[in-house]
Parts: structure tokens; sequence; C-alpha cells
């Protein structure tokens, strides 16, 4: 195994149209958009593309004052990429799997490094999550999508979503964080009894805690490290 004549190693791991439209999982770490219009992508996912497309860097004053004002003070994590022509073009991100949601008249959070793309027609807004000052360094952004479109995300590992309801709360670490139902607003929490046990004031010390009717996506990986304000 793993060793192949070159027709061979074409043949299994050549691109193969699957008609399954403008958003298709050509590998489940690789997503190709059959492109004809324009796309948002994550800024930096492009590792391929056929046929006569443009890539434009959102512009700083196309969705208003803001949103301009939120992606300052974001920096790179939610930074997008116009995807505009028509082609294919390939979509990665660290090798991190990728789902593909549908939403109809729907909305969902995804955490800003999360995002992979979706559709133009899907209106946008990014977060801030802070409602604790210094609880978290700079707070955390997510994005905020809704409307009716394809989305794309990405995790490491394969995701697992969690339903809330009002009889039972769930509780997460910010870092294994993916997404959550555009209805449910987190709280931000701080356990001080772990903070005690494990001597530090980051992880598992700070959780978001979800109440009410929803669900949360979670992956089985702490991704990119938000540290908490050092003590005063």
């Amino acid at each position: 195994m793993g060793r192949y004549s070159v027709d061979e190693f074409i043949e299994m791991t050549g691109q193969k149209d699957l008609g399954e439209g403008l958003f298709e999982l050509e590998r489940d770490r690789m997503l190709e958009l059959n492109l004809n219009g324009r796309v948002w992508t994550k800024r930096g996912s492009m590792v391929a593309y056929l046929g006569d497309v443009k890539f434009t860097r959102e512009g700083v004053l196309e969705h208003g004052v803001g949103k301009m004002l939120k992606k300052a003070v974001t920096g790179e994590g939610v930074s997008l990429t116009k995807a505009e022509g028509q082609g294919k073009v390939y979509l990665a991100d660290e090798g991190k799997k990728i789902s593909i949601l549908k939403l109809d008249n729907d909305s969902i959070f995804v955490n800003g490094n999360d995002l992979l793309a979706f559709e133009d027609g899907i209106n946008w807004d990014i977060k801030i999550m802070k409602k604790v000052t210094g609880m978290l360094a700079g707070g955390l952004f997510n994005v905020k999508l809704e409307g009716t479109g394809m989305v794309a995300i990405t995790t490491h590992y394969d995701p697992l979503t969690l339903k809330v309801t009002k009889n039972r709360p769930v509780f997460t670490d910010p870092n294994a964080t993916v997404a959550w139902s555009g209805n449910l607003k987190p709280d931000l929490k701080t356990d001080i009894s772990l903070k005690t046990l494990v001597g530090r004031t980051s992880g598992e010390s700070v959780q978001m805690a979800f109440k009410g009717e929803g669900f949360v996506v979670i992956q089985p990986y702490e991704e990119i490290p938000f540290q908490a304000a050092p003590p005063s």
C-alpha cells in the first residue's frame, strides 16, 4: 500500500466532479467551489483554481464603518477574500476537516478562525464577545451568518454537536468551540475551583455557558489559546 505507478496515482487522486453544486467536498479536507459569480472565502485559504477568477481582499469601507472598526480590533482572524468569476476554486485550511451547512433562513455564529467560505447572499457581521472585561484578552471574535445559502466551516478532526435545552445548558472550552445557533447568546464564566486546581488563569478555568434552545458545535482540539489577562 502507498506505492503506485504515476498513472495509478493520477487516477486515484484526480479531481472528480460529483455534481453537488456550488460547494462540493472534493476531499473531506478540501472544498471545491464551482464558481459562477461571487463567494466569500477565508483569506489565505485558496490552494488552487482553474478558469477566470479574481481574488480581492474585502474592501475596508465596503460594509460600513462599524465592520471596519471591528476588523481593526479583531485583526487577521476574520479577514475575508472575495472570489469572483467563473471557474473552480479549491480551498483548504491547515488540513482541517470541512463541513458544509445549508442555511434556510437560519442564523449561526462561527468562530472567526473556523469560517472557510460562504455564499455571497448571506448576511454577515463580526461579533465581539467581551461580557467580562479582562477575563479574556481581547475577547472572543465570531462571525454571525444569517439568511439562505451554503456555509463551509472547518474543525480539527470530527465535529461534535451538542443540543442545548432549557433543562440542560451546555458549558464549553472557548478554544474548542466552533459554532452555535444564532439564537443563543453565551455567557463567559470562570470556575474558581478549576483555576485553583490547575494553577493557571486560562484554559478550563474560563468557560462558555450556553442556555436556552439550540446547539453548539465543538471539536476535540483546543485552537488558538485565548489568554486571560494577567492578574493585577
